[in-house]
């Protein structure tokens, strides 16, 4: 998967959009890295592009994201046809659905009020709560990622069980309950229609996105991944507007 050289997958790799469902990464994948999660931009025709996509591959259009859905909801409102948030910890399958959550072990209740006390000796680094677990950013503090891990580590220690654990991603570090991932979200995506039947094609940009590259791949699948696929967000994105607008015959995705 990996090259020297950044390239665009060819069209003619693709599965024809009667056979395709797409699992896309939300942050540094279809919206760019931002400071803060909150302060993501969503680059105008973005939700027209997806919205094309979707309705040329019979609604198999998922957001596999380590957000909550409610932020993806927000972001791009009404636009995949599926969510899985939270790293799959919670998935809805359809507009219509209810969201479904793992049943998985609570945070332990002092961790949140040690990990607020962890990020204010570190100007600039936050914390990010979710139901699950919590995310020590430090791409405000760089020079505190190490310090942030080793404090993050002496938490999972007092966790004897190894309930949860550490998962690295673009300056930050997330607890998060064991058993889940970006690849149990694209299996049980891939259960239900419109996906079942479909080959999955995973596109992410960061270590968590592995799991859903994997997951694709052994549902015979594929999954592509920025930089090593694509230069950047950019790109990528240029690269979904060729599908959506590609005018071949209806099983094609070349003209």
């Amino acid at each position: 998967m990996s090259s020297s050289t950044p390239r665009h997958p060819t069209l003619a790799r693709l599965p024809p959009p009667s056979r395709a469902a797409f699992l896309l990464d939300f942050d540094g994948t279809l919206v760019d890295i931002a400071p803060t999660p909150e302060s993501v931009s969503v680059v105008p025709g973005l939700p027209e592009i997806l919205v094309a996509l979707r309705e040329r591959c019979g609604g198999a259009l998922a957001v596999v994201s380590g957000r909550p859905i409610a932020q993806i909801d927000h972001f791009i409102p009404g636009i995949p046809y599926a969510v899985a948030g939270e790293h799959g910890v919670a998935v809805r399958h359809a507009p219509d659905q209810p969201v479904v959550r793992a049943v998985l072990p609570a945070l332990p209740s002092h961790w949140l009020a040690e990990a607020e006390r962890i990020v204010a000796g570190h100007p600039g680094a936050s914390v990010e709560r979710k139901q699950t677990g919590l995310v020590l950013h430090f791409r405000g503090a760089p020079d505190a990622g190490a310090a942030l891990k080793a404090e993050a580590e002496a938490l999972l220690a007092q966790d004897p069980q190894r309930r949860f654990h550490l998962q690295t991603a673009k300056m930050a570090w997330e607890l998060k309950p064991g058993g889940i991932d970006k690849g149990t979200a694209v299996a049980q995506l891939m259960q239900q229609a419109p996906f079942a039947g479909r080959v999955p094609i995973f596109i992410g940009d960061d270590v968590t996105d592995e799991d859903g590259i994997r997951g694709a791949q052994a549902l015979g699948g594929l999954g592509f991944r920025i930089p090593d696929d694509f230069p950047d967000p950019d790109a990528f994105r240029a690269w979904l507007g060729e599908l959506a607008r590609s005018s071949g015959a209806a099983d094609s995705w070349e003209g």
